[in-house]
């Protein structure tokens, strides 16, 4: 078995020499852990507030402003209070139901009725639960009756999506 040129000795000394170029650079470093830097920079590290009511460190994903302050602060940082807030308009009036609406839920209530408590209109369950069911099924019928299928009034089929 012979060792070529690329026998584990060299592989491992040129990946140790890839990371501690890779170190040198800053790359996988991370910004609370200390840095070694070249002679010319020495790095200093400054120290963690030990009370609880200090202020953390700013640089939460190194943006400059801590966690707490991200999540919890009304206004986000570098803004001001005076800009523009977006004030939904004033939502359109419920269109006023038609007399089809009212029958339909004529329909759907008498039909629960029916089902649930048919004592209380003066009916058995032998003959309450098969008018129930057959006025909650008129009920989804007219329901489904009343959808419109095609465009609204006044579109064009022709012209495509239109704002």
């Amino acid at each position: 078995m012979s060792r070529g040129k690329d026998g584990p000795e060299d592989v491992d000394a040129t990946f140790a020499e890839i990371v501690a170029d890779l170190r040198a650079e800053g790359v996988g470093l991370f910004p609370d852990e200390e840095q070694e830097k070249p002679a010319e920079k020495p790095a200093e590290k400054t120290p963690r507030p030990e009370s609880p009511d200090a202020e953390p460190e700013p640089g939460w994903r190194g943006g400059g402003t801590s966690w707490d302050k991200t999540l919890f602060e009304d206004a986000p940082a570098g803004s001001s209070d005076d800009e523009g807030h977006f004030v939904p308009p004033e939502p359109p009036p419920l269109p006023r139901p038609r007399k089809g609406a009212f029958i339909v839920l004529l329909f759907f209530v008498l039909g629960l009725l029916l089902l649930i408590a048919p004592n209380l209109i003066g009916m058995g369950t032998r003959l309450g639960t098969p008018l129930g069911i057959l006025a909650l099924a008129t009920a989804i019928a007219l329901l489904l009756l009343r959808v419109r299928q095609g465009p609204p009034p006044g579109a064009d089929p022709h012209n495509g999506a239109q704002v």
